[in-house]
């Protein structure tokens, strides 16, 4: 029988429909386009794009030159504008403002036919730096609310180029599924005087039948009421509001990532994904609540009239399954 399970932070509800159940080797896979031609974002090419804000360069070439391992620039074509002021302003009921923001690129190796699940484990560390100097540049930015990190890997994932890059939007509010998760920290927390998320992470590295993977100060579990087949969260072990490094480091983060990814690839045949960071917006970053991590999911189904119109999800594949078919693989 199909089970409704309800998120214990959003009080979002999904459908697990058993009786549609798919395993991993039931989904269709989607095959990456390959584009070719002109790509902007490959060495030699740096004329073409917004001149950098920051980039790795080891052996100490010129910005906006070849040389570099990682590279951030502005979006060329930005869903908001870095310059202005907001305006906020009212048509009788209606509110508006300037569409006043920052969006920019990482561009995570410069090699073109290298994914973040394949490119060396040093440059999924290196990216994860350029997050965390990005968020803490942009939080001087009085203008920015909050900045979420995000990748869409893949053309059914939203990638409109194939070189693999990731991207960072600086807001004036607070999104809505980041407000909701914060209400329903708070209000756990109000109840119980603890955080949610370390009770989750508690709960299931104890149960251990929906823990995908964990190392020293991370683990990644398959979500309770998964909005997709196959969704899985990172999250820190120890109580950290803000996205950040473990110590002066993000070793073990970048190595469950791509640990994770590589699970996917081999799994899935490398489909197309996404996955968003969700951080404590800048005025609660010493939260007791809340507790940052990265969601993640492939794309493996699609959203219709049923979703649209409820608000819920339907995901053939429980959890549990996808947890233990995760675990179970060697890459």
């Amino acid at each position: 029988m199909p089970e409704l399970r309800k998120d214990p932070i959003l009080g979002r509800w999904v459908i697990i429909s058993v009786e549609r159940g798919k395993r991993p080797k039931d989904f269709i896979p989607i095959v990456h386009k390959k584009k070719g031609g002109f790509c902007p974002f490959c060495p030699g090419n740096e004329y073409t794009t917004p001149p950098e804000i920051i980039a790795f360069r080891p052996d100490g070439s010129e910005p906006n030159k070849p040389g570099w391992t990682l590279r951030v620039m502005p979006n060329k074509f930005p869903a908001l504008d870095p310059v202005g002021s907001l305006r906020k302003s009212g048509e009788g009921m209606f509110d508006r403002m300037n569409g006043v923001g920052v969006h920019e690129v990482i561009v995570e190796n410069p090699d073109h036919y290298l994914t973040l699940s394949t490119m060396p484990e040093k440059s999924v560390e290196d990216a994860l730096w350029a997050y965390y100097l990005r968020l803490t540049e942009l939080k001087k930015d009085p203008r920015i609310k909050y900045v979420l990190v995000f990748k869409n890997e893949g053309d059914a994932a939203g990638a409109s180029l194939e070189h693999s890059h990731s991207q960072i939007i600086g807001l004036p509010i607070l999104p809505r599924t980041v407000k909701g998760e914060l209400q329903g920290a708070r209000n756990h927390f109000e109840l119980k005087e603890r955080c949610i998320f370390c009770d989750i992470i508690y709960q299931e590295m104890a149960d251990g039948k929906r823990v995908v993977y964990e190392n020293e100060n991370y683990v990644a579990i398959a979500p309770f009421a998964p909005r997709s087949p196959f969704e899985t969260w990172i999250l820190p072990k120890a109580h950290q509001p803000a996205f950040g490094p473990d110590g002066k480091s993000f070793r073990g983060l970048a190595h469950i990532l791509q640990r994770i990814l590589k699970q996917f690839d081999a799994a899935l045949e490398s489909p197309p994904y996404n996955f968003v960071v969700h951080t404590a917006p800048f005025n609660e970053e010493q939260s007791e609540y809340y507790h940052w991590h990265i969601e993640m999911m492939p794309k493996l189904t699609k959203i219709a009239g049923f979703e649209w119109g409820t608000g819920f999800y339907i995901n053939p594949t429980p959890p549990e399954e996808a947890a233990k078919f995760m675990r179970e693989l060697k890459v």
